[in-house]
């Protein structure tokens, strides 16, 4: 099921083309005219991503030697359908920032799932509990879309200027979206065939759980820092600067103080949570956390992008952070092994930093001085954290690469 949940990802975000970050950045966002023109879009995208899902799948399964991704590739990106019939209320809600309601929609639609997906493994314990558990959380979000939706129900329409504004806005979308998708498998694809699969797993497990706040900004991200920063896209661009670093402060303060505890105790939680099988994800764990760190900086800003427009940056980007991950990880194992391959994992998000800066630097929204004090916070309580380690003998979070 993960190996088919990464080829629809994949289909996914290589067919973008920004439809709910057009309905929020639009000015155009609240006509009928606009939100149904980009329904029919959603739609036919939809039907396009299950036609690919079908057409892939005996190739898939002939590659991969599993004969059931042929029937469950197609049942499964069913998905893509149901979901090109969700109501463009969810965009619209997000445009006016009703985080509260969307919340507790997602949360309800997520419990339902579950529940269903616990009772059919109960009594069927096969692939089909994540199938069917699946195909309900698509249905659900669909009805229920519709449920939200205040206004008059979406129909199909075709406004021409309306579809022209949303591929000339998600043209970038496109491709940023199908470059990040490359960039952010890159080191799973390539470590794949450098080390071990039981490595690859330790790996994955230091990874998933140092990338929670990144998660955790990136749907605060897309929810409410992109929605606020599109409505406030024509002010001067001074007075939206300011309106930027207001709003960045409070949440780079958060996650400076909360990366800081997750790199400097990273260690003892890997050790605690998993056996002496595991140790090695112990000091990937502090390695990774400490890279998070320039990305963070930028999922608060680089929504700015977006909202003026300007979403090339962020595929060029992905581009430069894609290039750096298929030259660095076979050179950095070749020099260091598994360490010098986590390394260059840890630091690949400074390329794209690089980019959004100048990108932000050209558009005169860049907050060069705010990323400069929030870096000296993080790294000061860095500092004081492991210090404090060092004083207790508890040593470094990354102490196992040298005993292991």
């Amino acid at each position: 099921m993960a190996l088919i949940n990464i080829f629809i990802i994949g289909l996914n975000l290589f067919s973008d083309i920004g439809i709910g970050q057009s309905i929020i950045q639009n000015k155009r966002g609240d006509e009928p005219a606009f939100l149904n023109t980009a329904w029919t879009l959603q739609i036919i995208r939809g039907f396009v991503l299950w036609l690919c899902c079908a057409l892939i799948a005996w190739p898939v399964a002939n590659f991969y030697g599993e004969p059931q991704l042929l029937w469950l590739l197609p049942i499964v990106g069913l998905n893509t359908i149901i979901s090109g019939f969700n109501s463009t209320a969810l965009f619209t809600l997000n445009r006016h920032l009703a985080v509260r309601k969307l919340a507790i929609f997602e949360l309800g639609v997520q419990t339902i799932s579950l529940i269903v997906m616990m009772i059919w493994a109960a009594l069927s314990r096969s692939i089909w509990a994540l199938v069917i558990g699946g195909l309900v959380n698509a249905l659900l979000w669909m009805i229920g879309s519709h449920l939200l939706n205040s206004g008059p129900p979406n129909r199909f329409v075709w406004d021409r200027n309306a579809v022209k504004a949303i591929l000339s806005f998600g043209r970038w979308i496109f491709v940023s979206t199908a470059l990040y998708f490359l960039a952010e498998q890159s080191d799973r694809l390539i470590l794949g065939k450098l080390i071990s699969i039981e490595l690859l797993g330790i790996y994955g497990i230091a990874f998933t759980l140092a990338d929670i706040p990144r998660q955790v900004l990136l749907a605060l991200s897309s929810k409410v820092i992109f929605p606020v920063f599109s409505k406030s896209a024509d002010l001067p661009r001074d007075i939206f600067r300011i309106k930027i670093q207001n709003n960045r402060k409070p949440v780079l303060i958060a996650m400076a103080l909360g990366l800081t505890v997750m790199v400097s105790f990273g260690d003892i939680l890997i050790l605690t949570l998993y056996d002496q099988r595991y140790v090695q994800a112990s000091w990937m764990f502090p390695l990774l956390a400490l890279g998070i760190w320039p990305r963070i900086l930028t999922q608060t800003i680089d929504t700015s992008l977006f909202a003026v427009g300007k979403a090339k940056y962020a595929a060029i980007g992905s581009l430069t952070k894609f290039i750096f991950m298929i030259i660095g990880l076979p050179l950095g194992f070749y020099l260091m092994g598994i360490a010098g391959a986590v390394l260059v994992v840890a630091l690949n998000d400074l390329p794209f930093y690089g980019v959004i800066t100048y990108g932000l630097w050209r558009e005169k929204l860049a907050c060069i001085k705010q990323d400069i004090q929030a870096t000296f916070i993080f790294l000061t309580s860095l500092i004081l954290l492991i210090g404090s380690r060092i004083f207790l003998g508890w040593g470094l979070p990354i102490n196992s690469l040298f005993t292991s």
